[in-house]
């Protein structure tokens, strides 16, 4: 059996538990309950806050846990870093007031800036050679500068719409983060055993996500050259209609090439296009 710690409310609770379920991983969640065992895969998953994941993950409480790039970082805590996981994306920045004027980082130089994340924030001023005073708060970061406590803020942006709402811009970018697999350094070997099946699931899954399954009819005198047009893993499947000449060709292909090549398919007769999802992918 192995521990997993997840965010048990916020950005990444919902993305992480679906993934779950997209692994083929059976369990049941409770309102209020802080555990849950999945009846189908060795694992038990742990609902804690996002901050201190990292710490149960370090000193072997939790096997596992998925966390935010950014909580990884500002709590530096030793853990593994697994495999980055695709969702929860967003940027740690720095905003001003809107009406304020800015032209480099230097303008921050003397001022106040109010942010959750001191240990980042503070790193990156020393890189660029800035002398400003970190006010620490925990949430509500953007109503700083309005009620006078900080000149500039450090916080997470994923839209910018919460910034804007609070008469803020955005001047800088301080880190860009996403979702984490991290494990703790004294896994053991029957565990880290249990970690590869899920990261093999994990895998597979994020792999389907890329690609799509199309399937269209093709005149067969074309079929080599919509073959050559199309980027493929390996080759088509061909299987001929019961209409004379024409073929179904049947292939995967990552959705954004197929995109970007569907006119020149289209152009040398390829009909009745469709694009399939596909729900788990094992190269």
């Amino acid at each position: 059996m192995i521990r997993l710690a997840i965010q048990k409310s916020g950005r990444l609770s919902e993305d992480s538990l679906l993934l779950m379920r997209e692994c083929g991983i059976s369990f049941q969640q409770s309102a209020g309950k802080l555990k849950a065992e999945a009846r189908n895969f060795p694992i038990e998953f742990l609902f804690l806050r996002d901050d201190d994941i990292p710490q149960y993950v370090a000193n072997g409480t939790a096997d596992l846990g998925i966390v935010g790039e950014n909580v990884i970082v500002e709590t530096n805590e030793t853990v593994d870093w697994v495999d980055k996981l695709g969702f929860g994306k967003c940027r740690l920045a720095l905003a001003i007031a809107r009406d304020a004027t800015y032209k480099s980082i230097a303008d921050l130089n003397g001022t106040k800036i109010a942010t959750s994340y001191p240990r980042i924030l503070k790193n990156y001023l020393q890189r660029h050679n800035i002398k400003a005073h970190i006010h620490e708060i925990s949430g509500s970061v953007e109503i700083a500068p309005s009620i006078g406590l900080a000149q500039a803020i450090c916080d997470i942006v994923s839209s910018g719409s919460t910034l804007l709402s609070n008469g803020l811009k955005e001047v800088d970018t301080v880190m860009h983060s996403e979702a984490i697999l991290i494990a703790t350094p004294s896994l053991s070997q029957a565990k880290k055993e249990i970690l590869e099946q899920l990261r093999f699931r994990i895998q597979s899954v994020r792999k389907a996500q890329e690609y799509k399954y199309i399937l269209m009819n093709v005149p067969n005198h074309a079929i080599n050259q919509i073959s050559q047009i199309l980027p493929v893993l390996k080759s088509p499947t061909i299987l001929p209609l019961a209409m004379e000449g024409w073929s179904s060709l049947h292939s995967v292909v990552r959705e954004e090439e197929f995109w970007r090549v569907i006119s020149q398919l289209k152009e040398a007769g390829a009909e009745g296009i469709l694009v399939i999802p596909i729900e788990r992918m094992i190269v």
